[in-house]
């Protein structure tokens, strides 16, 4: 059983990935850690911070699964902003490739949970 949205695999890797991203942005050019660096931290870490907040509202799945739903939302962004970062050449093809399975493993995993969740 678990006892904390801490345990769940899902929620992991979101925060994993969002400490990833968080790390990368500092090198992005000055002028753009407030503009396109600030977005794309604060939307890699909203997927943890949803999936964390739902959880603590599991007793409703209804609320969980909102939840989730903004999560895979955020994920989305995240992908479209690591595209646009690339695109713009912040990010080298191979980071961006790496980051865009990671995001695409994540975005299946908050599915799963979603659809599995009861």
């Amino acid at each position: 059983m678990i006892q904390s949205y801490r345990e769940l695999e899902t929620y992991q890797r979101a925060y994993n990935l969002a400490l990833k991203v968080h790390k990368l942005t500092i090198n992005f050019p000055k002028y753009e850690t407030a503009e396109l660096g600030s977005q794309l931290r604060r939307a890699a870490l909203s997927i943890a911070i949803n999936i964390g907040e739902g959880y603590g509202r599991k007793s409703s799945v209804a609320d969980f699964k909102r939840f989730l739903i903004m999560a895979l939302g955020s994920c989305d962004e995240v992908r479209i902003e690591i595209d646009f970062a690339k695109d713009i050449g912040y990010i080298d093809e191979a980071v961006h490739e790496e980051l865009t399975k990671e995001y695409e493993i994540l975005g299946k995993q908050i599915r799963v949970l979603h659809e599995k969740w009861k």
